[in-house]
């Protein structure tokens, strides 16, 4: 509206009132006369009664009673709130005051004076030049919902001018009232309602092209939720997704993908045979490769223009100054997730180098991060609410509501070329000196073989250095350690359970005490009373016929059956020594075994003896192996083919 403004206004008499969301004044000849804040303060508390040589023979207050005129200015803030709705996350920006005792919601960006329903202030002029400025350093160009990239901007802004918070609408569970997301075509299963958020989030970071890092906890199911998204990319026309991860679990991938949606063409990149050209692996939806391979072809991998690249166990870049560290991060990718349980192991810096990853520039170049956090509260404090937008990290005890009281999770993990060699060496060694007859020899061989090879070989040193299954376990006694919590290790074997009681007690520095066969009966309680009384983490192990009935061991509530057992009834009873009537937590039992070996056989075996008896009343199932078995167990070959293509 343009303004009149009178002529000869002297001993003209004015009222106030308000115009266009402003407090003005009116001539009695009806001309609307604009003022200043300086001028209606002067008019409310200071007794002037002339304003630009009109007469104002009331305050501005008695005019309009409904107002409460303000002293001094308002000073603006930025309210920035990030909401989580049923996983997906976004951003809201208003502007509110900060220098009274509740917050006005504004319109509109004002010039110069705000009037409420029930307030009238003038504005502060440097609070409203500076958010002006941090508007338009973030592009934001109106008030209300925002871009995640944009928040993220605005986030790393060192400003006492904006004001961040976060409401989870979902108040840590499932938001009931919302329809479950619709799963992709291709998805041949059911997600629980944490891990649909889960996939929501993928997706809202997705849509604005950034990355994120995956953070669950161990047991959660982090794999399906990444599958679960790169199906729904492959239905958007969005393919050629590539997956790092450590060499011992890329055949666990590629049967998940086989488990979950069948139809996906996935293929393994490893091996002296594995293909040179790019059209080659740009003809699979999936690609799974390993570090040290993703670091040999890095030039053949960025070839390809990835939508997703995947690194599994991430923290295997947390050194950033590492070869596999630069060498990853220069992977051309329009989205890079990092999946991993232990986000933080040593220092902030492994934060910085996963997230250089995932979204490069965010927490800018590592000596400019390091001069700015140190390894302390009041740092991790200051870095939460940059990297919590794209960081992803449920616990067990928050979701547990959603989960089942035990969680089991199958894993396999594959031998190494040389051990697969030498395992081989032994099935065709036995066999040629036995045969089917000796079969029940081979395969106590072949069963501790794949236990470790220290059980057949006697030899010394690191034990890690040769049975990936030993690392695999390592990386998931690291995370449950880290938790401060408490895991039982089931073996068979007496030397077994002696090299993991030394080894593991000398790298965790924690309790760790055996329950086997040379344990007197009387003495077994005590043992575990002592396990259980360990305020932080501490690892018992036993033998699952010796100590796998009648103890209560409710302090554990991770379970790790090492080598399996090829009866069902004996590995659940062992496992009921942590699932059990007064466990609180869900018992996550991992299992893990080296497929196209005796123990994926032993696996099929117990499949098939649960099914057994799922459909009849079986009294007693045979706890040895049958001939059939066996026969199966001596012709299964570990070695891969040269590419693992599925």
């Amino acid at each position: 509206m343009v303004m009149q403004v009178p002529d000869n206004t002297e001993g003209d008499v004015a009222k106030w009132l308000i115009e266009n969301n402003r407090v003005v004044l009116i001539c009695s000849d009806g001309a609307i006369v604009d003022v200043t804040p300086s001028e209606i303060i002067g008019a409310e508390f200071k007794g002037r009664n002339f304003i630009q040589n009109m007469k104002i023979p009331t305050t501005p207050s008695h005019d309009l009673p409904h107002l409460n005129f303000h002293r001094f200015p308002l000073q603006l803030k930025l309210d920035v709130c990030l909401s989580t709705r049923c996983g997906a996350v976004s951003a809201i920006v208003t502007l509110k005051g900060v220098n009274v005792d509740y917050s006005i919601e504004l319109d509109q960006v004002p010039r110069d004076q705000v009037v409420t329903t029930n307030d009238w202030f003038s504005i502060d002029s440097d609070s409203f030049d500076s958010i002006n400025e941090i508007l338009n350093n973030a592009s934001i160009e109106r008030l209300g919902a925002i871009t995640l990239r944009k928040y993220l901007v605005l986030v790393k802004h060192s400003s006492s001018h904006i004001f961040f918070h976060t409401i989870d609408e979902t108040n840590g569970a499932h938001a009931k009232s919302e329809s479950p997301m619709r799963l992709p075509i291709s998805f041949t299963g059911s997600l629980y309602p944490y891990q649909d958020d889960g996939v929501a989030w993928l997706r809202s970071i997705a849509k604005e092209d950034l990355g994120c890092v995956l953070a669950d906890e161990m047991g959660l199911g982090k794999t399906v939720q990444i599958i679960a998204h790169i199906l729904y990319e492959i239905e958007k026309g969005n393919s050629r997704s590539l997956i790092i991860a450590p060499t011992t679990l890329l055949e666990n991938w590629r049967r998940e993908f086989n488990k979950f949606s069948p139809s996906v063409r996935v293929i393994i990149h490893r091996g002296a045979g594995r293909t040179g050209f790019p059209s080659k692996l740009s003809s699979y939806d999936v690609v799974l490769t390993s570090y040290d391979t993703a670091v040999r072809d890095i030039s053949l991998l960025n070839m390809i223009n990835w939508n997703v690249v995947v690194l599994d166990e991430a923290q295997a870049i947390k050194n950033s100054h590492t070869q596999r560290a630069i060498t990853i991060k220069e992977l051309s990718r329009r989205m890079g997730i990092a999946v991993t349980g232990t986000p933080l192991e040593n220092s902030l810096n492994d934060i910085w180098s996963i997230m250089d990853f995932a979204c490069p520039g965010l927490l800018g170049n590592e000596k400019d991060f390091e001069k700015n956090y140190f390894d302390d509260i009041d740092s991790a404090l200051s870095l939460e609410p940059i990297i919590s937008p794209l960081m992803l990290r449920r616990l067990i005890s928050e979701v547990a509501k959603d989960l089942p009281e035990r969680i089991d999770i199958p894993q396999a993990v594959s031998l190494s070329d040389e051990s697969a060699s030498i395992y081989e060496g032994i099935r065709i060694e036995t066999l040629e000196e036995y045969g089917i007859a000796g079969g029940l020899v081979a395969l106590m061989k072949l069963r501790m073989y794949c236990a470790h090879p220290f059980l057949v070989n006697d030899s010394k040193g690191d034990p890690a250095a040769c049975s990936t299954k030993y690392v695999r376990l390592l990386e998931i006694l690291n995370e449950i350690v880290l938790l401060g919590q408490k895991v039982i290790i089931f073996t068979s074997y007496t030397k077994m359970a002696d090299l993991l009681c030394s080894d593991l007690h000398n790298r965790f520095s924690i309790m760790c005490v055996i329950i086997d066969g040379r344990t007197p009966v009387e003495d077994r309680q005590s043992v575990v009373d002592k396990f259980q009384s360990v305020v932080n983490s501490a690892i018992l192990i036993l033998n699952p016929r010796a100590a796998g009935t009648g103890l209560n061991i409710v302090a554990a509530n991770h379970v790790i059956h090492y080598n399996l057992e090829w009866n069902p009834a004996v590995e659940d009873q062992a496992s009921a020594r942590s699932y059990r009537r007064g466990q609180k937590k869900p018992v996550t039992v991992h299992r893990l075994y080296h497929p196209g070996t005796v123990e994926e056989v032993i696996d099929e075996r117990v499949a098939y003896k649960r099914q057994l008896a799922d459909v009849a009343v079986v009294g007693t199932i045979g706890d040895d192996a049958d001939l059939t078995f066996v026969a199966r167990a001596l012709q299964l070959s570990p070695l891969l083919s040269d590419e693992g293509i599925s």
